[in-house]
């Protein structure tokens, strides 16, 4: 084929610049790459026209429609920008900065820098013209009264919402849509004329057809009523749209679905060992549906043999597929209160893909060799088909080891034997996980539950047996074995990494553990082992839970990558995720992964041009997008659940201190609300965050973190899913006022041992997908940052006065529940 005809061809192409640039080396149309043009530009010193940057790179007649292609691509994404004579120059030469918009509820914002540095404030004037999520080109103007950084917006990139769901309000014959997503303080008019059938009060979603300028309040039109608030499931459906969640699957992943066998046939079975005879079973708690993994433990000699089995979702779900996208769209099922969302479609998820009993599965095994100290000897990795045996859960297989429960005893039957391999393997690895040094922090898990009407009746404690545990330590054997052997093979994959505390959360730390007297081991760079020790001798403190929620406070959150760092909180020099490909798209990568190195060969992901490092970004994003979806759709219940009981009184744990107050966890109702800082007397309270303590400047009451307290449920904010407490008590703790002497005397006194005080509660159940496996023991608490944000900047900091709390990475397996 011609130049010319090539020419012809590429020039209807769209403007897709990973597409173009396939496109671009097919017809042999070598373009400089973005990085030589930024180069350019840098040694030529000045801003320069389109003509004399084309001359600069050598651009031939040809190819000057596809080099404007590219420097339009190179525009859109900030790398580039044009002054108002259309010269081309690089930002950072006209001190300007790139970044994502983060938006606050009360109007103001942050820019998250795309490099490092800090983030940039922009005012409520600058927030006009961008909402929530854009992409924009900001100039730093000064320093705000707080000493920050503070922008004028130049440019905006990229509009980041398209639709926005929200409920209608009628002001003066005005119809307004008001953004469910707190983020986005702008209202949003309907436009002038347009039918509709939604009325005031309605849950609606808006296309914006018109965005904010800097005059002008972003225009939208109805495109889909959702219905009225307080309908059932309504907060759910919200949830979905404020946080595009995908929630139906398309025509082609239908189509695909459609065609897929019932059962395993024949000819599924070649190049398969044939795993039917042996006891499998699979352990999981009473609701789940969805069976990713099934076990079995035998006396090996003195030591072990475990094999675990693992759903083969990559038999079905085939690389580059309709299914496959749909999946890595996802990233990862979405576990709400009484409804899933799955990552593949029942059929898959709930049926030919789960080890359901009695019926023959697909499953990549994990062999392992495990000697009586814990050590894996060996391990080997093959295909299989299986057939299990029972379907158990965790309180069945805890009542039949460590209870005799007769029930329970004819319920497992002759497969009680198998069991108890499986507990003396897993008091095995319990003593190798203390000797490695993981972090194990205790937490408390909570349930909701429901009436008929799909609201919550009341919110219990959720014990946790050694049979979850026992689960754990046989996965986080599987997924050790998934990391080194990838590791052997020198394939690539993503890793679940977790380094460790920063410096200036370290330096943090240690400040306030040297207040009661305690160090933390290991230098500048402390392992997990040290954390463990410093645990272990605390338990018997009083204080026990506010020092372990500092240190719990201290860690970072846990995200997907193929550079393997380690995983820290576990103590692993190298892990990923292997045991749930149904519910985790990483899993399913690496089962991928394994395959090709099996058969040496080599697996190259569809997504992102089979960049690891983006899909790696991608899938951390959406872990953190459901764990941000689901916390809003449980404060919403919580606050439904709580409208009713305005006036009564609570005992409760000081949860979170901010500048603006306290967050109080309620002991015996597992709900969480604020205890605004007007609400603590009078006097003038300064934030410690050092300390985690609010001190009064006059009195010296000090609330700290674990602080026990008693509290009046004041006020619910429905719209906002905000609960209001007003302190009746505060702990029983010494107060002076502060004065010359009180001062002199103080110094001379050692710092009072925290109050006794119960578990406070997390705010809620385990987070999403993530939580269904074994990771850290306990939750990290870190502010988490914006989905929208991690897309372009993997560490974000999210700019919001509200404390977020998120796993770095979750311990138990979570008892699933029914889709």
């Amino acid at each position: 084929m011609s130049k010319a005809k090539n020419t012809k061809k590429l020039s209807k192409l769209r403007r897709s610049d990973p597409f173009f640039e396939r496109e671009c080396q097919k017809y042999e149309f070598p373009l400089p790459s973005r990085e030589f043009v930024i180069q350019t530009l840098g040694e030529q010193g000045i801003p320069l026209p389109f003509a004399d940057l084309a001359a600069a790179l050598d651009i031939q007649a040809a190819e000057i429609e596809f080099f404007e292609r590219r420097m339009f691509a190179m525009q859109r994404d900030g790398q580039v920008m044009r002054n108002r004579r259309g010269d081309y120059l690089l930002p950072a030469k006209a001190d300007l900065i790139r970044g994502t918009v983060q938006g606050h509820p009360e109007g103001y914002g942050f820019v998250v820098t795309d490099e490092e540095g800090a983030d940039v404030f922009l005012g409520p004037n600058e927030m006009r013209e961008v909402l929530h999520g854009d992409r924009v080109m900001v100039r730093i103007a000064g320093l705000d009264r707080r000493g920050r950084p503070e922008g004028k917006i130049v440019e905006v990139l990229e509009r980041a919402n398209t639709r926005v769901v929200g409920r209608v309000l009628v002001e003066n014959g005005v119809t307004l849509v008001v953004p469910e997503n707190r983020r986005i303080s702008q209202e949003i008019l309907l436009a002038p004329g347009a039918k509709s059938k939604a009325v005031a009060g309605q849950v609606v979603v808006v296309e914006l057809v018109e965005q904010p300028t800097r005059y002008a309040q972003p225009i939208g039109k109805v495109v889909e009523v959702l219905g009225n608030y307080a309908d059932p499931g309504m907060e759910i459906e919200i949830a979905l749209r404020k946080h595009e969640l995908p929630f139906e699957f398309g025509k082609a992943a239908k189509e695909q679905t459609r065609r897929l066998p019932d059962k395993v046939r024949k000819m599924d079975w070649k190049g398969r060992e044939d795993l039917t005879a042996l006891p499998l079973v699979t352990i999981d708690g009473e609701t789940a549906r969805d069976f990713d993994d099934a076990v079995y433990c035998e006396r090996q000699g003195r030591g072990f043999r475990l094999v675990v089995a693992i759903a083969d979702v990559s038999h079905y779900v085939t690389v580059g597929s309709a299914l496959d996208g749909e999946a890595y769209d996802r990233g990862n099922s979405v576990y709400f209160p009484r409804r899933v969302i799955p990552m593949l479609p029942e059929k898959l998820s709930n049926g030919l893909c789960s080890l359901n009993p009695q019926v023959e599965r697909l499953c990549m095994v994990c062999d392992m060799a495990i000697s009586q100290t814990g050590v894996i000897k060996q391990y080997r990795f093959y295909p299989a088909v299986m057939f299990s045996k029972a379907r158990l859960t965790y309180n069945q297989v805890a009542a039949a080891l460590y209870d005799n429960d007769p029930a329970a005893l004819e319920i497992v039957g002759g497969l009680l034997p198998h069991l108890q391999n499986l507990d003396k393997l897993f008091r095995v690895l319990l003593k190798a996980r203390a000797k490695r040094g993981a972090i194990d922090f205790e937490t408390q898990e909570t349930r909701m539950v429901f009436d008929d009407n799909g609201k919550i009746e009341k919110i219990i404690p959720e014990s946790r047996n050694d049979a979850h545990r026992l689960i754990e330590e046989c996965m986080l054997a599987a997924n050790v074995c998934a990391s080194e052997f990838l590791q052997g093979q020198e394939h690539p994959a993503l890793y679940r990494v977790h380094e460790g505390p920063t410096p200036e959360k370290l330096a943090k730390l240690r400040d306030f553990l040297g207040e009661f007297g305690l160090q933390l081991g290991g230098g500048e760079e402390p392992r997990a082992g040290d954390y463990a020790r410093l645990l272990e001798s605390i338990k018997a403190r009083p204080d026990l839970q506010l020092l372990q929620t500092v240190m719990l406070r201290s860690l970072r959150q846990a995200v997907y990558s193929p550079e393997n760092v380690g995983h820290f909180g576990l103590a692993y020099e190298a892990y990923t995720h292997f045991t749930s490909p149904i519910r985790r798209y990483p899993d399913l990568l690496v089962h991928r992964a394994i395959k090709a190195a099996l058969l040496g060969q080599h697996y190259t992901p569809a997504q992102e041009n089979g960049d690891w490092e983006a899909i790696g970004m991608h899938c951390s994003m959406t872990e953190r997008r459901a764990d941000e979806a689901d916390r809003d759709v449980e404060n919403w219940l919580k606050c439904y659940y709580m409208q009713d009981r305005i006036g009564e009184e609570f005992e409760g744990s000081v949860s979170a201190v901010v500048p603006f107050g306290l967050f109080v966890a309620l002991h015996d109702v597992f709900v969480e609300g604020l205890v605004h800082i007007s609400d603590l007397g009078s006097d003038y309270f300064h934030f410690d965050d050092a300390q985690h303590a609010l001190v009064g400047e006059r009195t010296g009451q000090r609330y700290r973190l674990s602080d026990q307290v008693r509290v009046q449920l004041v006020r619910v904010n429905m719209e906002a899913s905000k609960i209001d407490f007003r302190l009746l008590q505060g702990p029983e703790r010494v107060t002076e006022r502060v004065g010359k002497t009180s001062r002199t005397k103080a110094a001379r006194i050692a710092p009072e041992p925290a109050q006794a005080v119960e578990a406070a509660p997390p705010a809620g159940r385990r987070r999403s997908a993530k939580a269904s496996q074994p990771e850290v023991p306990g939750e990290a608490v870190e502010s988490a940052p914006s989905p929208k944000a991690m897309k372009d900047k993997t560490k974000a900091k999210a700019k919001t006065s509200m404390p977020r709390k998120s796993a770095a990475d979750s311990t138990k397996k979570k008892a699933k529940p029914r889709v």
